[in-house]
């Protein structure tokens, strides 16, 4: 099933923003003085490696923005696996337009690619377990969405998207709070009936203390392989369970094969390398 692209509401200010900041005071000089007004071209956007595809709906998003005259015809869609000079996309249309709309379009495209490539390489090593990988809030500001909705064209899910969606209680909550009992029984006091309650723990003991309070999520933090083992044992469905914690590709698996539901990986989002397209003059 293909993924819905985002709202219209969700994209506007972000290409707006993009477009802004590309077009400048002046717009694009060069093509102006070197275009010819009534010129028209065919176009391809084409992938210069191999990877997993994000980001087609605010690219179209951007052509429709400088010129919704301009056909954007789509030959591949978002999440489709690509190889190295796979055309994605044909425009066709005004040059002028094409060529000013080129560079955010190619930078939305090539960034969230990235994103989901490296998702699926984590979703592949984790794929002989029921384990499930989860991005975070470690975002690109005013990306959120964008970088969320591309994890999951890589097989991947979201942890919460912001601060209001869930009570995470974290270890400087824990902190204020005096324990993780204290910390659990307050936001029990006023969490609403849709709203899980999750709490996040670096030790057997604080595990075996959040236990006693029956949250709805355990975040098992930083621990070594050997805890981790140990916690999910004891943890033994009570609640979902959840490692996290300068997890990267190297140690993912073995963290997967403790059992554990789900995993957090910031890298996902923090330190995706951008995939490369291009925009080539003429199509197949």
């Amino acid at each position: 099933m293909a993924l819905p692209p985002l709202p219209d509401l969700i994209l506007d200010p972000i290409v707006r923003l993009a477009l802004s900041e590309d077009i400048g005071r002046a717009g694009d000089i060069t093509t102006d003085l070197t275009v010819d007004i009534d010129s028209t071209l065919q176009a391809q956007i084409v992938s210069r490696q191999p990877g997993r595809l994000a980001g087609l709906d605010v690219a179209l998003y951007t052509l429709r923005l400088v010129d919704p005259s301009v056909d954007f015809r789509f030959l591949k869609k978002d999440g489709d696996d690509l190889l190295a000079n796979d055309c994605i996309a044909i425009l066709t249309g005004k040059t002028r337009s094409i060529l000013l709309a080129e560079r955010v379009m190619l930078n939305f495209i090539g960034h969230l690619s990235g994103i989901a490539t490296l998702t699926a390489a984590y979703v592949e090593r984790v794929s002989h377990t029921n384990a499930k990988i989860l991005c975070t809030r470690k975002t690109t500001p005013g990306l959120r969405a964008l970088e969320k909705r591309a994890v999951v064209c890589g097989g991947g899910c979201s942890h919460r998207f912001g601060l209001d969606d869930a009570i995470l209680i974290k270890d400087n909550h824990i902190a204020a709070c005096g324990s993780v009992t204290e910390a659990l029984n307050r936001a029990k006091s006023g969490v609403g009936h849709l709203q899980k309650i999750e709490i996040e723990v670096d030790t057997i003991e604080q595990l075996e203390e959040a236990l006693n309070c029956q949250p709805d999520v355990i975040m098992l933090d930083n621990m070594s392989t050997t805890n981790l083992n140990k916690a999910v044992a004891i943890i033994n469905k009570k609640c979902i369970s959840e490692a996290s914690g300068g997890i990267n590709f190297e140690t993912v698996s073995a963290i997967a094969e403790s059992g554990v539901d789900y995993i957090a990986v910031g890298a996902l989002t923090h330190s995706a390398k951008n995939l490369d397209f291009g925009l080539d003059i003429g199509a197949n």
